[in-house]
């Protein structure tokens, strides 16, 4: 076969050919040679899929270069499915964390090429606490990250309502915990009305954290009508509670405007959400009996102040009522008795001043008219206080009336104070925040040409670069 001044000759090429199957055997031969026994290997899993007949995990491992997150290394996994039967249950029981994509895993493998399918690793055996110690890892970085931020402990420092009546709640309408919760507030011992506006989202799963900062974004837009979030979940594993370790969830949870209540229903450690919320129950009907309380605690309080105001009133009027009283007892003696002496005076003078008829006469008539002028003194002092002791119920309750517009007006100032420094408002008067890398760049020099940048305005955002 003629090619330029060159001449090959394909029927005669002295070169020895092998298959396809042959390499691959030779290739599956020498790594069963080279490596012939299990390896614990560190990796990152990815691709996680159960083959529904045969119970047959599929995976990939993969490794990332730790700063720019690109893939070094890949290699394709199975975990046959007797195996993977023990693995499973054993791996979400020791850690509380569902065996999906974006682990980190220390895996037992041996390593496999199949003429057919290629390389791929078999899996043996996992260690949990590696997948463990990694999840701490990744929580405590959030908790660094929220407090680095300043945005950690927002949400514990804004006021809690006196009367929690008023109630957003973030659940899954079919979860049991949302009927509990609902029955344990209109159920509750002293017929306390709650007005409950349920917004619905997905509690567990890949779509969790999505789906309830959708939610907190629909409360966002009629905040003045709600005085609390509460954010509930029924029972279930705690291995569906990993979406609650997120930092955009736990962020937007930590600078609402309105506190957080968080009973997502379990017993171990805090999730970085129930960290940053307001306040955390066990169970969404631990969270109904915090709210039923805090209107008791303030019922008790307004009954107590109606108390105090009744008794007293009832032992001033008592009081008042006593004085009038001793005075109407006293009034009719004094009077006779002043009466009486005058006379004995008049009589004597009278004796003594026997040449002055008229002069006496005169003062008789006056003293006559005495006692009838006493009465009415008497009588228009005793109408007096009885007008004076009337009017205090109606005095105590202008007072009371002013007390209470008073801390009105003071609640308002204080909510409008909050409402102003939010960062959602200072967006709206046109400032802006730039984020670099995710994180807020607080100064000039934390930039330099080349970086990319993301500019957050009220209405949304964009992205730029450093020139």
């Amino acid at each position: 076969m003629p090619y330029g001044n060159i001449e090959i000759d394909i029927e005669n090429n002295s070169h020895e050919a092998m298959s396809l199957l042959e390499l691959n055997i030779n290739i599956q031969d020498a790594i069963q040679d080279a490596l012939p026994e299990t390896y614990w290997v560190r990796a990152e899993v990815s691709d996680v899929r159960v083959n529904a007949s045969s119970g047959h995990c599929y995976l990939e491992f993969v490794e990332k270069e730790v700063r720019s997150g690109q893939i070094v290394a890949k290699a394709r996994g199975t975990i046959w499915s007797r195996t993977f039967q023990i693995l499973k249950p054993y791996f979400e029981q020791e850690t509380g964390q569902p065996f999906t994509s974006g682990l980190k895993v220390l895996m037992n493998v041996s390593v496999e090429f199949h003429e057919l399918y290629g390389y791929s690793l078999s899996v043996h055996d996992i260690d949990p606490s590696y997948t463990l110690g990694d999840m701490v890892k990744k929580r405590k970085e959030i908790v660094r990250r929220l407090q680095e931020e300043g945005i950690f402990e927002l949400n514990k420092e804004l006021p809690f309502p006196l009367l929690p009546q008023r109630i957003a709640v973030i659940t899954s309408p079919t979860a049991a915990g949302y009927e509990d919760f609902m029955h344990q507030l209109a159920e509750n011992e002293y017929s306390f009305p709650f007005y409950v506006k349920i917004f619905p989202a997905i509690m567990q799963g890949e779509k969790t954290e999505e789906s309830v900062i959708a939610a907190l974004d629909r409360i966002f837009t009629h905040t003045d009508c709600f005085d609390v979030v509460v954010i509930i979940r029924g029972g279930g594993s705690t291995s569906e509670l990993s979406s609650f370790d997120s930092y955009p969830l736990a962020a937007n949870c930590a600078q609402f405007p309105l506190p957080v209540i968080t009973g997502i229903g379990h017993e171990r450690d805090d999730t970085v959400v129930d960290m940053v919320a307001h306040t955390r129950m066990k169970t969404p009907t631990a969270v109904a009996s915090f709210l039923i309380e805090c209107m008791a605690r303030e019922a008790a309080q307004l009954q107590e102040s109606e108390q105090f105001i009744t008794d007293y009133v009832t032992g001033r009027i008592t009081r008042e009522k006593i004085v009038l009283q001793t005075l109407t007892a006293k009034l009719p003696v004094t009077a006779t008795g002043r009466i009486e002496r005058h006379r004995s005076q008049l009589h004597t003078m009278t004796s003594h001043l026997s040449s002055l008829p008229q002069w006496i006469h005169h003062h008789m008539e006056k003293l006559d008219e005495l006692p009838s002028r006493l009465q009415r003194a008497s009588d228009a002092m005793i109408s007096a206080r009885a007008a004076m002791i009337s009017d205090i119920p109606s005095r105590l309750r202008r007072a009371s009336e002013a007390l209470f517009t008073e801390r009105r007006q003071t609640m308002d100032l204080n909510e409008q104070y909050i409402r102003m420094v939010s960062p959602e408002y200072i967006l709206q008067r046109g400032y802006t925040l730039t984020f670099k890398e995710g994180r807020i760049v607080k100064s000039a020099e934390g930039l330099s040409v080349g970086d990319e940048i993301t500019v957050k305005f009220s209405d949304g955002e964009k992205k730029g670069k450093i020139i």
